[in-house]
């Protein structure tokens, strides 16, 4: 027999066959039979007693940017500009939104996406006017067509304009 989860097992009873009864009023031969039901308990079972649940060391990384002191982690998703807002429809539950500054206007309202998707981490240009520039460590510097989205590692460096350089951090550990 397998294990069962359910309480309470329905079976109808089987009882002997009853006299034939008078025909119904419509002149039919139809018996009438009430069949009793029976319960059956079956044994309760009972889970495993669990371990205590430990929490769950998250792993994100970050970026540093102009005048932000502590890295912003990229737990969502996170749009910088000089004045940024979040898209209509948002992936990934509510964006972070990361104001810099821009006195010669070179930064766009909301110029650049910054997420991690799984282990990697992920610059998009939101159609800037000036464009991003990106600087993976070793490699040549690459200026970002509207709307790109690049791969990015730690150690890489994006000008965004006026004096606003984010860096890709490594993997902070969050609890």
């Amino acid at each position: 027999m397998t294990e069962d989860t359910d309480d309470t097992v329905i079976v109808p009873v089987r009882m002997p066959a009853p006299a034939a009864e008078a025909p119904d009023s419509a002149g039919g031969d139809l018996e009438r039979t009430r069949i009793p039901l029976r319960r059956i308990e079956s044994p309760v079972v009972h889970p495993p007693a669990l371990e205590p649940e430990l929490p769950i060391a998250r792993a994100f990384y970050a970026f540093s940017v102009g005048e932000h002191p502590e890295p912003i982690s990229l737990d969502v998703a996170c749009y910088i500009g000089r004045r940024p807002s979040a898209p209509r429809v948002a992936r990934g539950g509510v964006p972070r939104l990361v104001r810099v500054p821009s006195p010669r206007q070179e930064v766009s309202a909301t110029h650049l996406e910054v997420r991690q998707l799984g282990s990697s981490v992920i610059v998009t240009d939101l159609r800037s006017t000036n464009g991003s520039v990106v600087m993976a460590p070793g490699s040549v510097p690459r200026k970002l067509r509207q709307g790109e989205s690049v791969v990015v590692s730690p150690g890489t460096l994006v000008d965004i304009g006026d004096d606003n350089i984010l860096q890709i951090l490594p993997i902070q550990r969050l609890t």
